[in-house]
C-alpha cells in the first residue's frame, strides 16, 4: 500500500513501482470513482493508466454516491481476482476511511432497510435523539457518540432499530470483527515531503488544474448531476468552483481558495496517517 497526503507524488511513484514489479493498481481515493471528475482530482491520465492497469477508477457517474460497504466488496473482488492470477497488488490513495478498510473493520453486518431509513429521515433531530435514548437507557450505551451531531444520531438510531441491539452492543460486536484482509500480507509505505516543498507542489497543481479547464469540467459535471452527490460536490476544487460559477465567490480568488483548502486537507491527512495507520515505513520524497 502506498499512501501520503495530497500532492505528495503518489501517482508517479505508484506507476514506477507497479511497472518495476509487474503489479496492478487498486485506487483507494474517494473521488477517482467518478467519471468526468478528472482535472480536479488529478486523476491518472489515460496514458498513465495505459502504463499500468488501474482498478476502481471511473466506475460511477458523478451523481451516483459510493459508500464504504460497496467499496469493500469491490476491492475484495479485485484483490481475489488478481491474487488468483499471481499478480502483485499496489493499493494507492490518500482517503483515510478507504485506506482503513484494508487493515481494520469499517462496516458492520447490520442491514438497514429502506423503510427504517425513510422513517428515521422523517424525524426531527430532537425526536430522533429521544428515540435513540429510549433504546439505550443505560447512560454508558451512548458513550463516545456525538449526540449533538444529527447525522450520527440518525445513523445510530437506524442501526439500533434494524438490529434490536444497543449502541454499546453494536460497538462491542464491531470490535470483534476480523480485519477485512487479515488473510493477506499488508505492507504500508507513506510518502512525505518537506512542508515548503509540498506547499509549492500544491500551488503548481492548482495552477495547472485551472489552466487545464477546471471550471469547464465542473460546469459539465453539474449538468451530469454532480449536485445529487453531496460528498463529491463538496470536494476540494469542486465546491470552490461551484461557488464561482454560481456567483457566490469571485473568480480572482479561486486559486487561493483551492490552495487554502488543499493545504488544510494535507494537514488533516498527515494527522490521520500518524494516528490511524498501523506501524509503517515513511519515505521522504526529494
Amino acid at each position: 500500500m502506498l499512501t501520503g497526503c495530497t500532492a505528495v507524488g503518489k501517482t508517479e511513484h505508484a506507476l514506477r513501482w507497479a511497472e518495476a514489479h509487474g503489479a496492478e493498481i487498486i485506487s483507494c481515493d474517494s473521488l477517482l470513482f467518478y467519471r468526468g471528475m478528472d482535472i480536479g482530482t488529478a486523476k491518472p491520465t489515460r496514458e498513465e493508466r495505459a502504463r499500468v492497469p488501474h482498478h476502481l477508477v471511473d466506475i460511477c457517474e458523478p451523481g451516483e454516491p459510493m459508500d464504504i460497504a460497496r467499496y469493500c466488496e469491490l476491492a475484495r473482488g479485485v484483490v481475489e481476482e488478481l491474487s488468483s492470477r499471481g499478480v502483485p497488488i499496489l493499493v494507492t490513495g490518500g482517503s483515510g476511511f478507504y485506506l482503513k478498510s484494508f487493515f481494520a473493520p469499517v462496516v458492520d453486518a447490520v442491514s438497514v432497510s429502506a423503510e427504517i431509513r425513510a422513517r428515521v429521515a422523517a424525524l426531527p433531530p430532537e425526536r430522533a435523539l429521544a428515540e435513540l435514548c429510549a433504546l439505550n437507557p443505560d447512560d454508558a450505551d451512548l458513550d463516545g457518540l456525538d449526540v449533538s451531531n444529527p447525522r450520527r444520531v440518525a445513523r445510530a438510531l437506524e442501526r439500533c432499530l434494524a438490529s434490536g441491539r444497543s449502541v454499546a452492543e453494536l460497538r462491542s460486536d464491531f470490535a470483534t470483527q476480523p480485519a477485512p484482509f487479515a488473510d493477506y500480507e499488508l505492507r504500508i509505505t507513506e510518502l512525505v515531503r518537506a512542508p515548503e516543498d509540498l506547499a509549492r507542489r500544491i500551488r503548481e497543481r492548482v495552477s495547472a488544474m485551472l489552466a487545464a479547464g477546471l471550471l469547464d469540467e465542473v460546469e459539465q459535471l453539474l449538468k451530469r448531476g454532480l449536485r445529487e452527490n453531496p460528498s463529491a460536490a463538496a470536494a476540494i476544487g469542486y465546491r470552490e468552483s461551484i461557488a464561482v460559477l454560481e456567483g457566490r465567490a469571485p473568480l480572482a480568488g479561486l486559486a487561493e481558495a483551492i490552495e487554502r483548502s488543499t493545504r488544510a486537507l494535507a494537514k488533516k491527512q498527515r494527522t490521520w496517517f500518524r494516528t490511524q495507520l498501523p506501524p509503517h515505513e515513511q519515505v521522504e520524497v526529494v
